[in-house]
């Protein structure tokens, strides 16, 4: 199994600190962002992680994490997301590194605290389909929200006006090597994206997405209160 880490994207709610620095490699405390997703998936146990960027900001990535490979105990890829087109399509450009693995994809901006191996080892078992981590929020209306029915997901909404839980879907995705077919049968969104909604929400058609809840601290990183609560919680660990 391959971890991925999307770390694309322009950042444009934290500008302008993010007009020369990608998003992902401002420190959260005594570290850059992208170290936290990626010890998730190393405390996961995972081997190979491919990191994916936009061309401006790839070699920021390569020279930070090219020496730090070693540090990690993993092998690090990078590929180049031609251009802001969603996260789905940001997926799209690792398949010929992946090849037949399933995966772990992970967003460069979420930071979680709770140790996602239980997860992992039920998904090696899982004949095919998709996996989701949901987190109970208060403003669930921010997020791509869950609603659960007999212990099963039954839709996803994109940020909807009256959500049918709290159950937040956060950044966090695991997929069989069905998900290359989904993303390339996708249509762009009315943001003009392919979306990882419509990719979650064709595996839940299909019958074939499960889920897990996460009980600790989840950051989802894309305003700076949100970086600046972060950085204060973590200082207390």
């Amino acid at each position: 199994m391959k971890g991925i880490i999307i770390a694309g994207g322009t950042g444009s709610r934290l500008y302008p600190v993010t007009k020369v620095i990608n998003k992902h490699l401002l420190p959260v405390y005594n570290k850059p962002m992208i170290f936290y997703p990626i010890k998730t998936l190393v405390n996961a146990g995972l081997k190979e992680i491919i990191i994916v960027s936009n061309k401006d900001h790839l070699d920021s990535f390569k020279k930070l994490l090219t020496d730090n490979g070693e540090f990690f105990g993993i092998n690090f890829s990078f590929t180049k997301q031609k251009e802001a087109a969603g996260i789905a399509d940001a997926l799209a450009s690792c398949k010929k590194i992946v090849k037949d693995d399933k995966i772990v994809v992970v967003l460069g901006d979420n930071i979680f605290a709770d140790d996602i191996l239980p997860a992992l080892q039920k998904f090696e078992k899982q004949d095919k389909g998709a996996k989701i981590f949901l987190k109970e929020v208060v403003e669930p209306q921010k997020y791509g929200v869950a609603n659960i029915e007999d212990d099963k997901v039954t839709g996803i909404e994109e940020k909807p006006f009256s959500p049918k839980s709290n159950y937040a879907v956060t950044g966090l995705y695991m997929y069989d090597n069905m998900v290359w077919d989904i993303i390339a049968g996708l249509q762009p969104s009315i943001r003009g994206e392919l979306e990882v909604t419509d990719v979650n929400n064709y595996y839940l058609k299909k019958g074939g997405l499960s889920y897990e809840i996460l009980q600790k601290d989840w950051f989802d990183i894309d305003t700076f209160n949100l970086l600046l609560e972060a950085n204060l919680e973590i200082s207390k660990k």
